[in-house]
Formats: structure tokens, C-alpha cells, sequence
């Protein structure tokens, strides 16, 4: 009977503050030490290392090699916001009801949306049902 080999337990998820991860960037940008062995000394994964030396790189380039770290900033907080418009967007741009229903008037209702709006004469918000 075959078995699969056993995987090795995975580790717990680290953090580091910014200050460890400076001082393993220095060693390997300032002092020339390889990734893999600064990872190694640090007991550190050389993708996580490689990954802060990009960054840093970046940062102290000015951005010619890569993204800043506030233009990494400045990207996380608008993809954010860009999706929670694109999900407004998609929940107000959904019709409620029946097609071309006036939206009701009420208390919460601002008068300019209610198609009972003085001036509107009943007309629909969004146009007349026989008139589309």
C-alpha cells in the first residue's frame, strides 16, 4: 500500500516590526550579503526577504524601481474604495419592484427623489411609464 509523504506542519504566521525588517534589507543592500543567506541567518523565507528588499529598493529610489511604499498606501486605500463603489453602484442600479416605479415618498425620502416632487405633475422619476 503507498502513502503519501508526510508534509511538514506548517509554521505559524510571524510578524515582524519595521525595524527587524530594515536591519535583515540593510544587510543585504548595504553590506552585500545574498538573500538566501540573510534568510537563512534570520531564519526568515527568502520570497518574505526578497519581497522587503524590493520594497526598500522602491523606497529608496524614489520610485524608478518599483512602487513606493505610499504609493503602495495611496493603491490599497483606492482599490478599496473603487470596491465599495463598484458594490453601491451595483446595489443602487438595481431596479426595486416593478420597472419604471417611482420611488415612494416619505420621511427619509429627500422631496428632488420623489416623484410627487411639486413640479414633477406625477410624472416618474425616471421617466413615464408610457412614454419610455
Amino acid at each position: 500500500m503507498s502513502r503519501m509523504p508526510e508534509s511538514k506542519a506548517r509554521r505559524p504566521r510571524r510578524q515582524f516590526d519595521e525595524d527587524f525588517k530594515a536591519q535583515a534589507v540593510r544587510l543585504v543592500l548595504d553590506e552585500g550579503k545574498s538573500v538566501g543567506a540573510v534568510a537563512r541567518d534570520l531564519d526568515l523565507t527568502e520570497s518574505a526577504l526578497r519581497q522587503w528588499v524590493e520594497h526598500a529598493r522602491a523606497d529608496r529610489s524614489g520610485g524608478r524601481t518599483g512602487l513606493t511604499t505610499a504609493e503602495r498606501d495611496e493603491l490599497a486605500r483606492l482599490r478599496k474604495e473603487n470596491r465599495v463603489l463598484r458594490m453601491e453602484h451595483e446595489i443602487l442600479g438595481k431596479p426595486s419592484g416593478s420597472a419604471g416605479a417611482a420611488l415612494p415618498a416619505g420621511p427619509e425620502t429627500p422631496g428632488w427623489l420623489s416623484s410627487q416632487h411639486p413640479g414633477r405633475s406625477g410624472r416618474l422619476l425616471f421617466g413615464d411609464a408610457s412614454n419610455p
